[in-house]
């Protein structure tokens, strides 16, 4: 096998629009497995396409040792297209097919090469990986997301590659796939670097890249070790930025008596020589001037300067200071409640017995299950967005984030579309979105070129920050996309709502922070509700 290796030569990156992403990046990644970690925006995917060879960068060179297997952050689910494909064995196999029907083509033998075992060794591996109901001429669209997930990630093993980059792999997979995930990874002998805010994936890591607006640099260990040396960042860009602004303080003072004791001095002297020549005191005059003069461009210089070093270290704190969700308001009378749901029977996907499910203000309800369990089909009828048998009773508003963030308007920005009679202050509303990390020119950017994790905080912003806010909140896998200080906001708002929450997600880690009072586990042909 060639020896893996990635590398960054000053690499920059221009958007369309003329804003410049990132640059001058400078990295070495070799067997080490590695993580890429950053803010929802920063660019952490172009960067893996570049790495990939999937993008150009605008200067400087991306290269790559060995053969390199790219998995994107959204698969790309085009009509026609089947497993075989999403696996790139679909030439191979026809071509199998065709020679096994007599064609003695050379161009067949050629696609095919010595890869006679093809169909055993793809059954195996689907199998190996819970997927063994699975057909290779399946159409993509037909299995779940997670499903084609895992698909897509057994491509990587029968393509033999030297290199996996892999672009938030742990999306719409179940605790079971993430589990075999993690076990593939921790085989894997050639190198790896993983996109992820998967806090178990990054604790398995030995490596972590931090790609900021300041740049990219490079922690050793694991998340956890990443996490300490965050900690440790934070209070000394916090400490130096104190220090500095204490320095400003002081040579004002400084800077004040000086002139004091200047004009103190010009002034006693203008009463000892009264009776002196006006030549000379005027001489003596243009003399305390200059001094002046001189004194106060010193000033000007070591204050600009201190100006600099103090803006610097902002731009420094602003990088490593937490994300914060807001919530407008806080709904009223917990206990009263909210759903409930009378022998509901899903129409589609797996046949489950009915439900029968009430939720007041204040529960927590963690729906949990396979890939392809139903979770997803069950939000939406609790969302009313989903027919199904049964009967439905909502008492109080409704908020419902689904996968796609479906809320949003793609077209708009996110502030055209936040209601503006709140009545809330713009400018307090505007402090508010700066710290879910929307910055002005963010603020102006339409939906659809938010990045996957903005739209997710942009969503939750339509949702919570309300005069009027939801008294149940129904939220399918909140988790994905969201970088890790979002992540970790999230984790705190959720904490403080009083509302009744139902999640759906995969996140172990999450879900404990959530604190839910049930789970419901949807385990066909049967419902299996019960406390945490």
């Amino acid at each position: 096998m060639t020896t893996p290796f990635l590398t960054l030569e000053n690499v920059s990156y221009v958007l369309p629009d003329g804003r410049t992403l990132f640059s001058q990046l400078n990295a070495q990644m070799d067997l080490q497995r590695s993580a890429l970690v950053g803010r929802n925006g920063v660019g952490k995917s172009v960067l893996a396409q570049l790495l990939a060879g999937l993008r150009q960068p605008s200067s400087g060179q991306c290269n790559r040792g060995g053969t390199l297997y790219y998995l994107p952050q959204q698969l790309l689910v085009t009509p026609g297209l089947t497993l075989a494909g999403l696996l790139g064995v679909e030439q191979r196999l026809q071509a199998l097919a065709r020679i096994e029907a007599g064609s003695l083509d050379q161009a067949d033998f050629d696609i095919l090469g010595n890869d006679w075992t093809l169909p055993g060794r793809l059954q195996s591996l689907l199998a190996q990986r819970g997927l063994g109901h699975l057909s290779p001429a399946m159409a993509a669209a037909e299995v779940s997301g997670g499903e084609a997930m895992q698909v897509a990630l057994a491509g990587a093993v029968l393509a033999g590659a030297d290199c996996l980059i892999l672009d938030e792999p742990t999306n719409h997979l179940d605790s079971r796939a993430r589990q075999q995930l993690l076990n593939q990874l921790e085989q894997w002998q050639g190198a790896l670097l993983v996109v992820s805010h998967d806090r178990q994936l990054l604790a398995a890591m030995e490596r972590i890249y931090e790609l900021s607006p300041l740049g990219l640099r490079s922690y050793g260990g694991n998340y956890q070790d990443y996490q300490r040396h965050k900690e440790e960042e934070r209070a000394q860009v916090n400490q130096q930025l104190q220090q500095l602004k204490h320095q400003r303080r002081k040579e004002q003072q400084q800077l004040q008596a000086q002139k004091e004791r200047m004009h103190r001095r010009q002034a006693t002297a203008a009463k000892a020589d009264q009776n002196q020549a006006k030549i000379l005191l005027g001489r003596q005059k243009q003399g305390s001037q200059k001094t002046m003069g001189k004194l106060q461009l010193h000033q000007q210089q070591r204050r600009e300067k201190l100006e600099g070093d103090i803006a610097e270290a902002g731009r420094r704190v602003e990088q490593v200071q937490q994300i914060h969700l807001h919530l407008g308001t806080q709904p009223q009378a917990t206990g009263r409640t909210v759903l409930k749901l009378d022998q509901i029977v899903l129409l589609q996907g797996p046949q489950l017995g009915p439900l029968n499910l009430t939720l007041a203000k204040g529960q927590r309800l963690a729906v949990v299950g396979d890939n392809g369990s139903g979770k997803s089909s069950l939000l939406q009828v609790m969302a009313g967005t989903l027919p199904a048998s049964g009967n439905r009773h909502l008492n109080g508003r409704l908020g419902y984030l689904d996968q796609q963030a479906s809320l949003l308007d793609p077209g708009q920005s996110l502030l055209a579309q936040l209601p503006a009679s709140q009545g809330k202050d713009q400018g307090q509303l505007r402090t508010w979105l700066a710290h879910m990390g929307f910055d002005a020119p963010r603020l102006a950017v339409a939906c659809a070129d938010l990045s996957g994790g903005e739209r997710i905080k942009a969503a939750l912003a339509l949702l919570l920050l309300n005069a009027e806010p939801p008294d149940l909140l129904i939220l399918d896998e909140p988790s994905n996309h969201l970088d890790l200080p979002s992540l970790q906001a999230l984790e705190s708002l959720l904490s403080r709502y009083q509302g009744a929450l139902v999640v759906v997600s995969h996140d172990q880690d999450f879900l404990q922070q959530l604190k839910p009072s049930h789970r419901l586990r949807l385990s066909p042909p049967a419902w299996h509700l019960a406390p945490w």
